[in-house]
């Protein structure tokens, strides 16, 4: 579901717990839980994650469909995992059964542990070349026709997907945009590039175009009140000395951009009267930035995102529903009153 108002026209995602987060018994209420939220509060879609910690994301994203009337699974696609028909062979199948659309994160990388224990030891550049070759394979089977492709990655020939996939229920494709292999993916493959924001007033402008609906993924904390988002934040947030460690250690394997990007923003000095905030991301608590403050406060910064080109918002997972209701109301409050 798009949000449209003043001529601003912007896409809502939350994304669902790791199943690795939550106890065995109480993961499949928590899916249902969170994705009735967000359907609830004008999200559209969730995001699902896939590691190799992690239940199949596949088996999630049907649990959130049956649980849900119209949210759409946005699920972590890794191509280490399965074979670009297999993804579209899944696509298809969801859609035969439900009548619902899916959503694709194409992921080049991930946890080096994990590429590593999957002797997958493709440099990072050259994972998105291959993610070019996977997505393309996945996108020509799901719009029909008899597909025939040759690449470094991959050969189909005379290939076709069975059931029909309906137009109107093709996946938009979402790629990392943090990194320059990363975009190019992105405009190669007309996909909508996703990146981890800087604060505000450092950020660049997107230059994807606006039709691509471009992306940031970020964690929201709002309430009526500056005060009370705060307490709340460093009440869920607290600082932890292990959790340092990990980030540390995390710093030292990764090869993402994006992570060297944020773990160099991190001794920046808090101001509470500035929302971006990075403790849970220092800590190995997220993956992501966080705004913090009252409805104001936030779609104050909300909004300079939208004017550097953002048009998608992929919201960190929820504690709570409060959580939604008050991010929401801070996307309502800027753009009531806003333009660009």
């Amino acid at each position: 579901m798009l949000i449209e108002r003043n001529g601003i026209e912007i896409e809502l995602i939350t994304a669902l717990p790791a199943s690795a987060d939550v106890p065995t018994s109480a993961y499949e209420k928590r899916i249902t839980e969170v994705g009735r939220w967000s359907e609830k509060h004008g999200f559209s879609a969730s995001l699902i994650y896939a590691d190799n910690r992690l239940v199949d994301p596949w088996i999630v994203a049907q649990l959130l469909v049956q649980a849900t009337e119209r949210l759409i699974p946005l699920v972590a696609v890794q191509p280490a995992y399965m074979h670009p028909y297999a993804v579209a062979k899944l696509v298809t199948t969801l859609a035969q059964f439900h009548g619902r659309r899916t959503y694709l994160n194409m992921v080049a990388g991930g946890f080096k542990n994990d590429l590593e224990a999957l002797d997958d030891r493709t440099p990072h550049d050259r994972r998105y070349d291959r993610l070019i070759e996977y997505t393309t394979i996945i996108m020509d089977l799901l719009r029909g026709g008899t597909v025939n492709f040759e690449g470094d990655f991959y050969r189909v020939r005379d290939l076709k997907l069975s059931p029909h996939l309906p137009n109107d229920l093709l996946p938009e494709v979402f790629v990392s945009g943090s990194s320059e292999a990363g975009r190019r993916a992105a405009d190669h493959l007309g996909a909508r590039p996703v990146a981890y924001p800087k604060p505000p007033g450092d950020q660049e402008p997107y230059l994807a175009p606006a039709e691509r609906k471009p992306g940031f993924r970020m964690g929201i904390i709002a309430r009526e009140s500056r005060q009370t988002a705060w307490r709340i934040a460093h009440e869920r947030f607290p600082p932890s000395r292990k959790g340092k460690l990990l980030r540390e250690m995390a710093r030292k394997t990764s090869d993402s951009e994006w992570h060297r990007d944020l773990t160099a923003l991190v001794d920046v000095k808090v101001d509470e009267a500035d929302p971006y905030w990075l403790t849970p991301f220092e800590n190995y608590k997220t993956m992501c930035p966080y705004l913090v403050g009252s409805h104001h406060d936030v779609g104050r910064e909300l909004m300079r995102y939208i004017k550097s080109g953002c048009r998608t918002f992929l919201v960190d997972v929820p504690f709570d529903e409060a959580d939604l209701e008050n991010a929401s109301a801070a996307f309502d409050t800027v753009l009531a009153r806003a333009s660009v």
